[in-house]
């Protein structure tokens, strides 16, 4: 706080001329010294401003790579903003994708129960009406249960042809698969977003996905539909087949992108398992499946249209009308409960899904082998704990399986595991 001080007054002359002359009084204002220098504010890192970002947009931030950070210019974007804004298209595109397969797969699976029942109904009625009307009191069958039974059966007949040309719990099983690969699309367009610098290749690739995704698993019924019955089995591809993108950037801090030639030898192993015993395996189990599948569908039209016929000529001398007529519709009951309450058209297309998945694998660790530029391929450490993971395996339970498979190349009697240990 300043003060004021009086310094001195001084009188010039005699004290007889103090009235004539005005007394000199110096004051002076005396208060602390302000010194002004540079004004030290706290440093600010942008790698933390930018996590901070990153966290207020709930984890789906988009990292900012300068040229500050790297000391060579002006601080400017790495990510082109359209790509940005594209992949952010996509993701929206692949949101609605999942809640449409979703909805869909419900439908179809209710599809599958209520026509079920409906059959069921019609065919155990049928049977019932075709053996009252054998068995009336006045000898002659009634013609209302008679030809009431025949309709049912025919009915009957009909839907079920329908219901094993659609295959409506395999259809809900299509629709669940997708909307789960949708999900996981989703995700990695997530992680680009947050941990990459995505590039105009990325939203290609990304498209490409979601097209090939499409491809694979049509919503359309008629003109896109799969076929239900084919010559042949096939694992199920659900990716581009020009080949895959791999991951980049997460290997620059480790040297050789953190492949060796033990690693390069380890996965080399992997595939071979994969192609000998899971992939190999499904694909057999589908082929059992889809010859079941064939037998089944086949069957219930046929027993049903041979109840109709029985029950059209009850009342004839031969007996057989009525034998037939009750007994094809037990037997039909019996068929439609296996194949459509089984779901064996679902069994077979989770086999055939499985198959698929194993044969993608086989093709991204090809793609990561033969890349000649480890620089190229994804993050070798990443990328084995990737593959464990996705076999339900540790890392040390990995290499032991790989090296259980180089020893099988040598001793041909020892027992091969399966690489798999989810399904």
């Amino acid at each position: 706080m300043a003060s004021l001080q009086v310094s001195g007054m001084a009188v010039s002359g005699s004290t007889s001329s103090c009235c004539g002359q005005k007394s000199l009084v110096r004051a002076s204002i005396n208060g602390p010294k302000i010194r002004i220098g540079p004004v030290s504010l706290p440093r600010l890192s942008s790698k933390d401003f930018i996590e901070e970002l990153s966290i207020r947009s709930g984890g789906y931030g988009i990292p900012i790579t300068t040229q500050m950070e790297k000391g060579t210019g002006p601080m400017t974007s790495s990510s082109d903003p359209v790509v940005v804004a594209k992949l952010y298209a996509i993701m929206e595109a692949v949101a609605d994708r999942i809640e449409m397969h979703k909805n869909i797969g419900e439908q179809r699976d209710n599809w599958n129960h209520l026509l079920l029942s409906s059959i069921h109904a019609m065919t155990l009625t049928a049977a019932t009406m075709c053996g009252l009307a054998a068995a009336s009191a006045s000898g002659e069958p009634l013609a209302g249960l008679k030809v009431s039974s025949t309709i049912l059966y025919l009915a009957a007949t009909g839907v079920l042809a329908i219901m094993n040309k659609i295959q409506p719990s395999q259809l809900a099983e299509e629709q669940r698969n997708a909307a789960r690969l949708f999900k996981q699309l989703h995700g990695q367009i997530q992680t680009l977003l947050s941990v990459g610098s995505p590039t105009v290749c990325d939203v290609n690739e990304a498209t490409e996905n979601v097209l090939a995704l499409d491809k694979a698993y049509p919503l359309p019924l008629l003109g896109a539909m799969l076929e239900r019955y084919p010559s042949s089995v096939e694992p199920a591809v659900w990716w581009p087949q020009q080949g895959r993108k791999q991951a980049k950037g997460l290997g620059k801090k480790i040297e050789g992108n953190g492949w060796n030639r033990e690693l390069e030898d380890e996965m080399r192993e992997i595939v071979g398992v994969l192609k000998r015993k899971d992939k190999a395996d499904y694909l057999r189990l589908s082929e059992k499946a889809l010859k079941a599948h064939k037998v089944l569908a086949f069957s219930g039209p046929l027993l049903t249209g041979l109840g109709a016929l029985g029950s059209a000529f009850v009342g004839a001398t031969n007996p057989w009308a009525v034998i037939l007529g009750v007994a094809g519709g037990a037997l039909a009951s019996v068929v439609n409960a296996v194949e459509h309450g089984g779901q064996v058209g679902m069994i077979f297309e989770m086999y055939r899904s499985n198959a698929g998945f194993f044969k993608l694998m086989e093709e991204s660790i090809e793609s990561n082998i033969n890349e000649t530029n480890v620089w190229g391929r994804e993050n070798g450490q990443v990328y084995e704990m990737k593959v464990a993971l996705q076999l339900g395996r540790s890392l040390s339970d990995l290499r032991i399986l790989a090296a259980s498979s180089s020893l099988r190349n040598i001793e041909e009697d020892t027992e091969e595991e399966f690489g798999s240990k989810l399904f």
